[in-house]
């Protein structure tokens, strides 16, 4: 059996340059980069390299590259590092729970909390943002791409409205970094969250770009690591792994890679909606990364299409990973104005690098099948009448 991964949103498999330029630093370049001795200079120096591939991929200098653990990490600096008690955040109802769940610690530090809307597209109104600020608002922090719809949101013009009213801007953009070009001074950011495990580098490294003088509180303590912004010693292999993969990732946005992706996604997008009835895409109509199709089949549940479409050898998933095994349906679809029905028939699809038109091809079909498989079993299902 064929398998086929379009579950790229969750994670993605490490490039094979990737994986070659992490190998010699488990072995002969295991040093620890902050020695002073060869060996960890020899890590110091890739360690440097990687900052520079980062930065040029985010469009900032390398002093501003801050390594974390991973996206949920730089979220949580973020957030942790900029507010203090009686300080006022606004942020949106679609956020990832690494930004939601702190933001709910924050109102329990004596923090208050905006949380803005979003429209039946999925993106936030740059007005709401306007009306929200208060006297104390210190910080906004709106994704840049939903980990679900991939729909973009309108960052620059949010950036202005920050930069006006002299409130920092944090985005989380662990879902669009190596999808769509990124230019933190166009967009007018502060701060700025990606993961490495995202954009084809190994889990467990990811990047929190802080604009230089943004005074950031650390969350760990111990060494001067990361200018005294994140202590602990440094993952060399991931971070020389997080490197390698942005400067493919910024090559990709030019050569026609990811061009390419945005085909293959609006290939059995519309395949899928010209072949199954009562179907439709969540997000349609609004900006997208070029990788995501989020679409509902009504008469079916989400989960038991995921379970069909494994045992013939496709992942997919029906949302976020980290919320993979909840019973209540997606909070971004709710946060949409879906009903909850068809929120629970909704699927994601989110393609690769490394998939193919045969890899896509073969989905197609095993999807139009298991749909209609489920839908027979369905009371609520009633075939449409042929064409006369």
């Amino acid at each position: 059996m064929q398998r086929v991964y379009l579950d790229n949103n969750a994670t993605t498999p490490v490039l094979p340059e990737v994986l070659a330029a992490m190998q010699p630093f488990f072995g002969e370049h295991f040093g620890n980069a902050s020695s002073i001795h060869g060996y960890g200079q020899e890590a110091r120096s890739a360690v440097e390299r990687a900052r520079e591939a980062v930065g040029t991929l985010l469009g900032c200098r390398a002093n501003e590259i801050v390594f974390t653990s991973g996206g949920t990490e730089a979220d949580n600096l973020a957030l942790f590092g900029l507010m203090n008690p009686g300080d006022h955040l606004i942020t949106s109802t679609i956020e990832h729970h690494a930004v939601l769940h702190s933001a709910k610690r924050l109102e329990q530090c004596a923090c208050t909390v905006t949380r803005v809307p979003v429209d039946g597209s999925c993106r936030v109104n740059p007005d709401d943002v306007q009306r929200a600020l208060k006297p104390n608002t210190r910080l906004i922090s709106i994704m840049m791409a939903n980990n679900e719809t991939g729909v973009l949101q309108p960052l620059e013009e949010i950036g202005r409205i920050a930069a006006e009213a002299d409130v920092y801007f944090h985005t989380d953009a662990v879902q669009a970094a190596g999808k769509v070009a990124i230019d933190v001074e166009r967009i007018g950011c502060d701060l700025l969250s990606i993961s490495g495990h995202k954009m084809n580098a190994p889990q467990g490294v990811g990047v929190l770009y802080v604009r230089k003088g943004t005074s950031l509180q650390p969350l760990l303590y111990g060494g001067s690591h990361e200018r005294s912004r994140r202590a602990g010693t440094e993952n060399v292999p991931g971070i020389v792994g997080l490197g390698k993969a942005a400067e493919l990732a910024h090559a990709d946005l030019g050569n026609g890679r990811v061009a390419h992706l945005a085909a293959l996604r609006d290939r059995l997008q519309q395949a899928l909606l010209s072949r199954l009835e009562s179907s439709g895409v969540n997000g349609s109509g609004a900006p997208r990364v070029p990788n995501t199709a989020n679409l509902y089949f009504d008469h079916i549940e989400g989960e038991a299409l995921t379970i069909a479409l494994d045992l013939k050898g496709i992942a997919v998933s029906t949302g976020a990973a980290c919320a993979s095994g909840a019973v209540e349906p997606s909070h971004v679809l709710l946060a949409m104005g879906m009903s909850a029905e068809r929120a629970h028939s909704s699927i994601r699809f989110s393609l690769g690098k490394q998939n193919t038109d045969a890899e896509v091809d073969g989905a197609l079909a095993a999807v139009v099948d298991a749909v209609g498989r489920l839908r027979e079993l369905s009371p609520s299902y009633t075939p449409a009448a042929p064409a006369p």
